[in-house]
């Protein structure tokens, strides 16, 4: 458990001395099998390291230390009237969400990690501390390395300080539901709500399974209809979020919703937004028996195939005969698939994951939108980017 970067170097120069796996861990929350040991070795926890350094309010940026929390961070940042963008699940810290390039129901409106990272110190396999830069907003300064260790899944060296940008509090938040008879129908209001420009905070889409799971989980303070529907999220001035919410809910009626509704109510804001967060408990909750497994994939394709990639997704979910859903950060054409299946047919259950990350590159997507690739995906990634790709990610390793 070190308490600096120079700590970490002195671990690691030990463990390349004597050939020594390493793995860092901070809040263990990937899902892609990223702290997976497979060559045993030491874990090296950074827990100590959860020192937010400096707020830099004016120059609107953070230096904070890797086993900082985004919730955390979120709430020393609120006095300040600052905001940090990145929501992965609850609990993910700062050193892991680089690693992992994570995302959230923020990045449609305000990117993915990879755009509110100014700066990396981190330590290499031989104990070298790097700075990839200093905390200007741009720079042209030599290679983009800040980048290059974004999303490198700790392959390339373990983090140990960060400056983040964060920006002003949303103002004037609402947010908003619409049901829809179809899938279709509401990718297709999405669409519409794209291509005009129209740039909400958030703009997510849930299937009748994941609100069944939220109503018989009880973990939502209200009960919802069980069909395909998008939840949206508005700030901005008075007159802005009315106009968004206006054509928001004109691109809705116009494909089939007959119930839109908003509210900018702090009560009506953690009912609705609580509600899209508490999809992943609430289809835990699905287990029948302590036993079952929870599994899922997060592909992403372009925003236009998306209705056809869910509807295919639940189509051989339900031939099958799993339990499972999908919900969607519909805004960048990221979805999730979830399974919930006795141990005994795991196997059966990842094959059709397996199915559904190929699909996605058929469609020009991805197999991973925001979770990694981990041990889980190694394999498949050269199917989705090449040989001569994987090689180059190995060489950029190997040196």
């Amino acid at each position: 458990m070190p308490g600096c970067a120079s700590d970490v170097s002195e671990i690691m120069r030990i463990c390349s001395r004597r050939k020594i796996p390493a793995i860092g861990y901070s809040g263990g929350t990937s899902f892609s099998g990223a702290l997976t040991a497979t060559r045993r070795g030491i874990s090296i926890d950074f827990k100590r390291m959860n020192k937010i350094l400096h707020v830099h309010k004016d120059d609107m940026d953070v230096v904070v230390q890797p086993a900082v929390g985004w919730q955390d961070l979120n709430q020393e940042l609120e006095s300040y009237g600052l905001f940090f963008p990145p929501d992965p699940g609850p609990g993910a810290k700062i050193g892991g969400m680089i690693a992992m390039s994570c995302s959230g129901t923020n990045a449609y409106r305000h990117g993915t990690m990879k755009d509110w990272v100014t700066s990396v110190t981190a330590v290499l396999a031989d104990g070298t501390i790097v700075k990839t830069r200093n905390r200007p907003r741009k720079s042209s300064a030599g290679y983009d390395l800040t980048s290059l260790l974004v999303g490198s899944e700790g392959t390339l060296g373990l983090v140990t300080e960060a400056v983040l940008k964060v920006t002003a509090v949303p103002k004037n938040q609402h947010v908003g539901v619409a049901a829809f008879p179809t899938t279709r129908d509401a990718v297709k209001t999405a669409v519409s709500l794209i291509t005009s420009g129209l740039l909400v905070d958030a703009l997510e889409l849930l299937d009748p399974y994941s609100l069944m799971a939220i109503n018989r989980s009880g973990l939502s303070a209200r009960a919802w209809e069980e069909r395909p529907t998008l939840f949206l999220r508005f700030s901005g001035s008075k007159q802005a979020v009315h106009d968004q919410i206006h054509l928001a809910q004109q691109a809705a009626k116009a494909n089939g919703c007959s119930v839109f509704e908003s509210s900018g109510e702090l009560t009506d804001i953690e009912t609705i937004w609580g509600a899209r967060k508490a999809v992943a408990p609430s289809f835990v909750a699905m287990k029948k028996h302590a036993s079952d497994v929870f599994l899922s994939a997060d592909a992403a394709v372009p925003i236009a195939a998306l209705a056809d990639m869910i509807d295919w997704t639940h189509q051989i979910i339900r031939e099958a005969d799993f339990l499972g859903s999908t919900v969607g950060h519909v805004g960048d054409g990221n979805y999730h698939a979830a399974i919930v299946c006795p141990q005994s047919k795991e196997d059966q259950a990842m094959k059709i994951l397996e199915k559904i990350q190929r699909k996605a590159i058929e469609l020009e997507g991805t197999i991973t939108g925001e979770h990694g690739v981990g041990l889980k995906l190694r394999d498949m990634l050269v199917e989705e980017v090449g040989e001569s790709a994987v090689q180059m990610m190995k060489t950029v390793f190997d040196r």
